[in-house]
């Protein structure tokens, strides 16, 4: 039945929210450097990032304690777009065909179900998009990591070479909220069960598992009824018993039928 295939189909849901979580993800990391300790002017370093978080492109300004006040420009350091663009590109490619599945599970249901390189062929899809979405998961599940650990505020303060000053105090900021890129990987991990378990019900569809066809047992019939009806030697009606018209069972035996006179 394709029931749980027509009806839900969760994995059309969830591929919007892995995709969408990860891809409109933005942070803000920061710190803060005093270049006289004694003086109360502080300097607030803000950087935001997000998808597909490339941090060697995302500049911010670090002042220059040991020149006349100026600023300098520097980078944050890694580049975490790999594992992040492959997360969001199979993403959209599981919402596209799970949309195209679903319309010809609904559409051309029958056409479906007298093809039999439809099945299959949904079958080996399927279990790419299952082991696709293992991959990714893991893959940007480490790369998350990697940028939380690049864009700490306390890893932001240490890259500075300012604050290896000796009157420069720099403080670390408020971490980042990486909350709607962690759910982003949850949302991979689930979609990793929804298409292995989608197996199965795919794999009941094809050749391989589907069902022997039923046999007719009105057409069964209908032969062995046709069968005795050419078998002239057959004395028996449909209840079996032995009929011999024109004789009756007497007290005295067999007694032949009367014959009635015409008057």
């Amino acid at each position: 039945s394709l029931l749980w295939i027509i009806a839900p189909r969760w994995h059309l849901l969830f591929a919007i929210f892995a995709f969408g979580a990860c891809g409109s993800f933005s942070g803000e990391t920061g710190a803060t450097v005093r270049c006289d300790g004694d003086t109360k002017e502080m300097s607030v370093i803000s950087v935001q990032f997000g998808y597909p978080f490339r941090l060697y492109q995302i500049p911010f300004e670090m002042p220059d304690c040991e020149g006349e006040g100026g600023t300098r420009t520097l980078h944050l350091v890694g580049d975490f777009s790999a594992p992040a663009e492959f997360f969001v590109t199979l993403g959209v490619f599981s919402f596209l065909y799970a949309m195209a599945a679903l319309v010809l599970y609904l559409r051309f249901h029958s056409l479906y179900g007298e093809n039999k390189k439809l099945p299959t062929a949904d079958f080996c899809v399927t279990v790419c998009f299952a082991f696709l979405w293992l991959v990714a998961a893991a893959a940007w599940g480490k790369g998350l990591s990697d940028v939380k650990a690049a864009t700490r505020p306390g890893s932001l303060a240490a890259a500075m070479a300012v604050c290896q000053g000796t009157d420069v105090v720099c403080s670390a900021g408020p971490a980042p909220a990486m909350g709607l890129a962690n759910i982003s990987v949850l949302f991979g991990f689930i979609n990793v069960l929804l298409w292995a378990g989608n197996c199965w019900f795919v794999l009941r569809e094809t050749p391989w598992r589907a069902p022997p066809a039923p046999r007719d047992a009105a057409a069964e019939q209908g032969a062995i009824d046709k069968g005795r009806a050419r078998d002239p030697a057959s004395p028996r009606g449909s209840t079996g018993a032995y009929k011999r018209p024109g004789y009756q069972l007497g007290v005295g035996g067999v007694r032949p039928p009367r014959v009635l006179a015409a008057v």
